[in-house]
């Protein structure tokens, strides 16, 4: 049982080194890795997932990932051509607006990889686990509100 868990953090980790900062998860807003790394992978494991789903899912992870790491270093390397550049140098400017149209299109293909995926893994659930999720989302959901509420009824004093 606990090699079931070790290879299931593995491709879950996986999963949040191919979504990197992106926000995304199985329904609406949230994050893949939650608020603050918790959120809808982790939920994976609170689910009674069989050795047939952790194959699945592990398979889907892994061909995510390595859709990730050519756009990735694609997008590093001109990221790292620009920045070895002087403000002063010519093309600068048009470096610059070059990065950023990189950086706005990797942004939006992230997120469609992202969506993509978790709707891969959502497909390899049961109506039960599916309906699990929900609910546990809706448990993070007011944990998380009950926080911030608490965080706004006793901020932290400065200086003291």
């Amino acid at each position: 049982m606990r090699t079931k868990s070790t290879l299931l953090g593995i491709a879950l980790a996986s999963v949040l080194a191919v979504g990197g900062v992106a926000a995304a998860d199985f329904g609406d807003g949230g994050g893949l890795h939650g608020h603050h790394g918790g959120g809808e992978m982790m939920i994976l494991h609170k689910l009674d997932l069989s050795d047939t789903q952790r194959a699945n899912i592990k398979q889907i992870v892994s061909s995510s990932r390595e859709q990730f790491k050519s756009s990735h270093q694609a997008l590093r390397q001109q990221r790292d051509a620009f920045e070895a550049m002087s403000p002063t140098s010519a093309g600068y400017q048009a470096a610059a607006s070059s990065l950023a149209k990189a950086e706005a299109q990797a942004t939006q293909d992230r997120v469609m990889r992202m969506a993509d995926l978790r709707a891969k893994i959502y497909t390899v659930l049961t109506p039960a686990q599916q309906s699990q999720i929900a609910t546990l989302k809706a448990q993070q959901q007011t944990r998380r509100q009950q926080w911030q509420q608490f965080q706004q009824q006793h901020p932290q004093q400065s200086g003291e």
